[in-house]
């Protein structure tokens, strides 16, 4: 709700004042300006099914830290921010892409940071893109509103001036046809590896519990599609 100016006046208030004024004003911007798109992400995460209680609480955090910070979708935002990413799997052999996240020391699926955007869908498929250059990608299930089939909330390390933060990430499903066309954006990581389920489950040390959850959905959402879908 807007708030009216208070006192002191701005003519006689401390630097400390004016700068938590600023802050403020800037954060009834975020509120106003993004108020359609936190209504659709609070709708999809309602609307969500979490697979276990870690998700339920991730999911219930979210949502929390959407309320509290309205600029909870951009990178300056101290608390964290919302990330996208996306477990990418060959149609014809079933099998999951993986690559290794130096910083991070695992492997993990492809993701990253949203650049302005308040499409979280479509940042998923541009980190994907640029990850690993297969220009294929479509989305499974395929829907007018794609939807996360996973969400996990996790702290990332303090790294130089970066303080230690929470990811929020939405994590998607993308299908491609083409494995063999990897071609990743100068700069990316090129450590890849095409998995079998099972050999991704194998990797018990080198991979987190919500990755193996979210390879889990991707395993059963798959069994669904029939040879002609192939």
């Amino acid at each position: 709700m807007p708030r009216h100016a208070s006192l002191p006046l701005w003519r006689d208030q401390s630097v400390e004042q004016k700068l938590d004024a600023l802050r403020g004003q800037a954060l009834d911007l975020y509120r106003y300006q993004l108020s359609a798109a936190y209504a659709a992400i609070m709708r999809m995460l309602g609307a969500h099914q979490p697979a276990d209680g870690k998700e339920a609480a991730d999911i219930e955090l979210i949502k929390r830290l959407i309320a509290e910070h309205p600029d909870i979708l951009s990178m300056r935002c101290e608390v964290g921010h919302i990330t996208a990413s996306a477990m990418i799997v060959d149609l014809a052999s079933r099998r999951t892409l993986l690559h290794f996240h130096k910083r991070m020391d695992r492997w993990l699926q492809v993701g990253g940071h949203l650049e302005y955007e308040t499409d979280i869908a479509a940042a998923a498929l541009r980190e994907a893109l640029e990850e690993t250059g297969l220009t294929d990608l479509a989305f499974y299930p395929a829907a007018d509103a794609v939807s996360p089939i996973d969400y996990d909330v996790h702290t990332v390390p303090r790294r130089l001036e970066t303080p230690e933060h929470l990811h929020l990430d939405f994590r998607y499903l993308l299908l491609t046809r083409r494995p063999e066309s990897i071609a990743p954006a100068a700069g990316e990581s090129t450590q890849f590896r095409w998995l079998s389920f099972d050999e991704a489950f194998a990797l018990v040390t080198e991979i987190d519990p919500p990755l193996k959850r979210l390879l889990r959905k991707g395993q059963v959402l798959l069994r669904d599609l029939s040879s002609d879908d192939d």
